[in-house]
């Protein structure tokens, strides 16, 4: 049988009143006992019931996590920033990964995940998709990357912006046909990437430059997809002199395919990614650097916020890019 609160209690030489407020944190309680009633727990290896506490509290102590993709660099930096802002608050979250929205959804997010969450972190989604009907007119608190809805708050990047500055960068080196890797078909886009595809179609057309349509390749957002985009890309009776991927990982593939037909990346052909992910300095890559880690951890602080009452209203933070330049362009 696993530890009471009554084995605390006893242990600890207060009732079990005193130890069931301070194990929920009720400033009614000195800190100088709650500390020792903490410390008893601790010792005598208590864990509490969560269904208890949401019936006491109201809360279940956990947030939802409701994302596209759970096997993107850029999904699992920012799941690294919500982990290290969440690590001492004492909330756990569970992750829903929707998937491709033309895939069928047997259980719905709402359905899975709001009687077992204070609120939800909604990343890279847009608030018109299909998966966040329900879960938008639940009016729980919810913190979006990329993307606002009604009664939400949200954390975003200029990413319009900054992919108009990639493409620019292209064509301050004399660049005039380039080619855009991008990820998915329009269907299916996630809205950061629709942003992308508008700031590579600002650059463009701001600087009177023709933006053909063979030149446009999906890359699925793998290095593999890249590496496909990048034959096709290679095969165009006009191929281009320069190319904007649309993330990090497809540029990888980019690139091992311009090596493998004996292309020189930023003397033969120039690429940028985007995303600024680790490895892109050790293959001397020019990206735009996104703050994923920052991300996750202001949306995750931002909800917190608004679970416990302190946010006066629902705003957006906005978070800078930075061009990073390297031997690739």
């Amino acid at each position: 049988m696993g530890v009471t609160v009554k084995d605390i209690a006893r242990v600890a030489g207060v009732s079990t009143a005193t130890v069931s407020r301070a194990l929920r944190g009720f400033e009614s309680v000195a800190p100088e006992i709650r500390d020792h009633v903490l410390e008893v727990a601790r010792r005598l290896d208590y864990v509490g019931s969560p269904a208890a506490a949401a019936l006491s509290t109201g809360r279940t102590g956990s947030i939802g996590i409701i994302t596209p993709f759970v096997d993107r660099l850029a999904f699992q930096r920012m799941l690294t920033g919500i982990e290290r802002e969440l690590r001492d608050t004492r909330t756990d979250f569970l992750i829903y990964c929707t998937g491709d929205p033309s895939d069928p959804h047997p259980v719905p997010p709402h359905q899975r995940l709001a009687r077992r969450v204070d609120g939800f972190l909604v990343l890279s989604l847009s608030a018109e998709s299909p998966d966040l009907e329900k879960i938008l007119q639940l009016r729980m608190p919810i913190t979006m990357f990329g993307s606002r809805g009604p009664w939400t708050s949200s954390v975003q990047i200029d990413d319009r912006g900054g992919a108009a500055i990639a493409t620019e960068h292209l064509i301050s080196r004399g660049h005039r046909r380039i080619a855009a890797i991008y990820g998915r078909d329009a269907e299916s886009a996630a809205v950061l990437e629709h942003d992308r595809h508008l700031g590579f179609c600002d650059a463009m057309d701001r600087a009177g430059l023709e933006r053909d349509p063979r030149l446009l390749v999906p890359g699925e957002y793998t290095m593999a997809g890249g590496a496909r985009a990048m034959a096709r890309l290679l095969d165009v009776d006009e191929p281009p002199t320069a190319v904007f991927a649309f993330s990090d990982e497809m540029a990888y593939g980019a690139i091992r395919v311009m090596t493998e037909r004996g292309l020189r990346p930023g003397r033969d052909v120039a690429i940028i990614g985007y995303d600024g992910h680790e490895m892109s300095e050790l293959l001397d890559l020019s990206t735009i650097s996104v703050p994923f880690e920052e991300i996750g951890a202001t949306a995750a602080r931002s909800l917190l916020e608004d679970i416990h009452g302190r946010t006066q209203r629902p705003g957006t933070t906005m978070l800078p890019t930075q061009l990073i330049a390297r031997g690739t362009t």
